[in-house]
């Protein structure tokens, strides 16, 4: 049988679509059965077949629980066909300025084993990436998975990053790390501690992949959704189109060093940064200046759970500088979803940005405009850098270099 009249089956590339192709269309649910992939891309029904038998010979397809469907092409209910996320396993970490998460996850998100604990980005990158990998080490063994299994690991930093190279790009406050090759270094310490052999590592900003995995998980249809994530520093993540958009080098997101016309010294070198009043950590300063336990955006928290009335009034007056930035931020991106996250993402800050917001930015600009707090909370950054990783595993071009590796 050959494609229907019309249809020319073509991939991205020019040419026939490709069995990368054909898993992406399985994997967006676009077309789940034979006769929907025939539909899709025009090719014969020996083709789509043959296509497909790479993809169950590579273990990353299987039939569906659901059982048969009606076929689009007529004839006998179709096999419905899902993606097989048990062939493989990524690792994901979040790294704060003086915490750090990691997990084993599924290629569909589920988290296998995580661990928490602290790690002060100020250590280093030789160190601080070391003992990552050792961490990631006992979590294979915990989530009973050989280090055959994983495919690829994301990191999450607090800092700015070229995507392209990996590396963090003048990070305020992350001493050491400028320039430095993290995925080279990671790479060595899973080697050595895992066994895993070399895979990709994906580095990004820990705000860019909060965004992403709260975007993915919990506002899959919002066109453009911004995340601000208020701890140690402050900074924002920006999904357009269902990517993350990061600008021409990787500084896109940065408000935290935004001039707000203050005369507080930022940990950047200037004077008068968004960050230098509003995070986190200038809250911690304010706070232990009156003779409170506070040193960081976590003991700020810490006092906002216990409804600290000096915390309190604090924290509501940082959300109203900062949706005074963010009252710009949304009349020029226009955004369906503004999610709060972070240290200081309660309800006294909230309600001092929305105070601000509504009041400086245009009706227009908000009238859509969702403002809401995290849904996924300290692991939104894991769950996105998982994602992260998997997209970049199967886009069709990569998927076809895999499988002809795996040589099916």
């Amino acid at each position: 049988m050959t494609g229907r009249p019309g249809r020319t089956g073509t991939g991205r590339g020019g040419g026939q679509a490709g069995a990368g192709e054909l898993l992406e269309l399985v994997r967006s649910g676009r077309a789940t059965t034979r006769g929907a992939l025939q539909q899709a891309t025009g090719l014969s029904r020996a083709t789509v077949g043959h296509r497909l038998d790479r993809l169950f010979r590579a273990g990353w397809l299987r039939e569906g629980a659901g059982g048969p469907v009606g076929s689009p092409l007529g004839g006998r209910p179709s096999i419905t066909l899902e993606f097989d996320d048990s062939h493989a396993v990524v690792l994901a970490a979040d790294l704060d300025t003086r915490h750090a998460r990691a997990a084993v996850l599924t290629l569909t998100g589920e988290i296998l084993a995580e661990h928490s604990g602290t790690l002060a980005v100020e250590d280093g990158p030789d160190l601080v990436l070391g003992e990552l990998g050792e961490w990631f080490g006992g979590l294979l063994e915990k989530a009973g998975r050989p280090a055959e299994q994983v495919a690829g690991v994301g990191l999450a930093v607090p800092g700015p990053v070229d995507s392209e190279s990996g590396r963090v790009v003048q990070p305020p406050i992350m001493p050491g790390w400028d320039g430095y090759d993290i995925r080279g270094r990671l790479a060595r310490a899973l080697a050595e501690h895992t066994g895993v052999p070399r895979i990709p590592v994906l580095v990004d900003n820990d705000a860019n992949l909060m965004a992403y995995g709260e975007q993915r998980t919990g506002h899959p249809d919002c066109s453009a959704f911004v995340l601000v994530k208020v701890s140690t520093g402050i900074g924002a993540g920006v999904v357009v189109g269902g990517s993350i958009y990061r600008g021409v080098d990787g500084g896109a997101g940065d408000i935290g060093h935004i001039r707000v016309g203050a005369e507080a010294q930022c940990r950047c070198g200037s004077t008068g940064c968004l960050a230098a009043v509003a995070s986190g950590g200038a809250v911690a300063r304010r706070l232990a200046e009156a003779g409170l336990p506070a040193a960081s955006g976590s003991d700020v928290r810490a006092l906002l759970a216990a409804g600290h009335p000096e915390a309190t009034a604090l924290a509501r007056e940082a959300g109203r500088q900062v949706g005074d930035v963010l009252a710009t931020v949304v009349t020029l991106l226009n955004p369906g979803v503004l999610m709060i996250a972070g240290d200081l993402a309660g309800t006294p800050f909230l309600t001092g940005v929305r105070e601000l917001l509504y009041q400086r930015a245009l009706p227009r600009s908000t009238a859509h405009l969702e403002v809401v707090t995290s849904r996924l909370g300290e692991r939104a950054a894991l769950i996105g850098a998982g994602a992260l990783v998997v997209e970049h595993l199967y886009t069709p071009t990569r998927a076809e270099e895999r499988l002809q590796a795996l040589g099916v």
